[in-house]
């Protein structure tokens, strides 16, 4: 597809420190169409709460009137953010009056956007919304696009600010889509439920950090950990990790050396983990050294927690392992099953401490290059290509 003006309503920041998929599929669109980027507006609410957040700092400072709204990354991509804030409405009961207000942020919202888009001399342009049920509910209304895409890549109904309202209105925002493209097949079955145009286009993955032929040197602040390191890289959140499970194999496990590297939760925090010798936290890393640190463990591991949230969830960091040709273990979710002939998926603490033995003694180069390879055939161009399948299915 080439020649097309796309709008992306991201649920996540342009400058969010993390990785985001709706802004991997911004560019990997903008290579051949032009793109329209808006982050989410800040409500009232999160002003008060965050206003110390790097990642908020932008949007600030544009409110302030201190920069401008949008912002040119490239010659085919555009960010904006807007210059108000919104109603903070989740607290509101479910029904009418958050409808009432939500609808009111919609509308604001979106004049706002469209204005951008004559400004850009955008036309018949496609929107795809980034799981943001909320703040583009009204967005076919109120924008009007040629085609509405609803991007379904994590199930947040669960989710504590999202299960109040969510439930009702996410169904009502699938069955008003024209199309619904999921990252797993788990959470378009659920899609599927309100709407028969909602497919599976997998996951992409940025793996050109991730080179297994690149050398690196051990970061300084891990260097002195003993080998073998077993390692996992990500937030370290209750929500979606196993803390128990952790504590049990390491314990289990006292000549390992467990590091979880990334920000934790008050769970984590608070967790006997921390009594254990064998189990190191880092902290946070800048994204950039993400590869570096990964390159540092003999076995990577991304212990969920089972629960509905990762059922459906599909984890890149697995990719990202794969690239590097590590072994990997995991625990066995129903969207782990694509993993299935390349990691080894485990259910329970036993199963953890097994696989660990066997994973420090998969070093066969075939198995390697296979992990390699089928971590490479998840890139954001064929991610992007299925995308483009279905649109121009819907379209024709």
């Amino acid at each position: 597809m080439k020649g097309r003006d796309f709008i992306i309503t991201g649920l996540q920041s342009w400058d969010i420190p993390i990785g985001s998929n709706a802004i991997d599929i911004a560019k990997e669109i903008a290579i051949d169409n032009r793109v329209l980027y808006v982050n989410s507006p800040l409500d009232q609410m999160t002003i008060y709460r965050n206003k110390t957040k790097p990642e908020l700092k932008h949007r600030l400072e544009i409110i302030r009137k201190q920069k401008p709204a949008i912002r040119q990354i490239s010659d085919s991509l555009w960010v904006l953010d807007f210059p108000f804030s919104i109603w903070s409405v989740n607290q509101l009961p479910d029904g009418f009056l958050f409808d009432f207000f939500n609808m009111l942020n919609n509308n604001k919202m979106f004049r706002y956007v469209k204005k951008i888009a004559e400004d850009l001399h955008f036309k018949d342009y496609i929107h795809i919304i980034d799981n943001d049920i909320y703040r583009s509910l009204y967005s076919k209304e109120f924008l009007k696009p040629s085609l509405s895409v609803y991007y379904r890549r994590d199930n947040l109904l669960p989710m504590p600010f999202w299960k109040k309202h969510a439930p009702r209105l996410e169904p009502v925002l699938i069955k008003k889509s024209d199309l619904v493209v999921c990252n797993s097949p788990q959470l378009a079955e659920f899609a599927s439920r309100f709407n028969n145009k909602s497919f599976d286009i997998g996951q992409g993955v940025d793996l050109s950090a991730y080179d297994s032929a690149l050398s690196f040197i051990t970061p300084s602040n891990i260097s002195s950990i003993p080998e073998p390191r077993i390692g996992y890289i990500g937030d370290i959140n209750s929500l979606r990790l196993d803390a128990d499970l952790i504590y049990n194999v390491a314990k289990n496990k006292p000549d390992y050396s467990f590091i979880m590297i990334g920000n934790e939760d008050k769970v984590f925090a608070g967790h006997t983990l921390h009594t254990l010798k064998n189990v190191y936290f880092p902290g946070s890393i800048p994204k950039n050294m993400v590869p570096t640190y990964m390159s540092a463990f003999q076995i990577c591991l991304n212990p969920q927690a089972l629960n509905e949230i990762t059922n459906g969830n599909y984890p890149r960091k697995v990719d990202e392992y794969l690239a590097f040709g590590k072994p990997v273990i995991a625990t066995a979710t129903a969207t782990m099953e694509l993993f299935k002939e390349h990691v080894y998926l485990c259910a329970t603490v036993g199963e953890y401490e097994q696989a660990v033995e066997k994973a420090l003694l998969d070093t066969n180069p075939e198995k390697v290059t296979q992990r390699i390879l089928f971590a490479q055939s998840h890139s954001w161009k064929n991610n992007v290509s299925r995308l483009y399948k279905y649109i121009q299915e819907t379209i024709s």
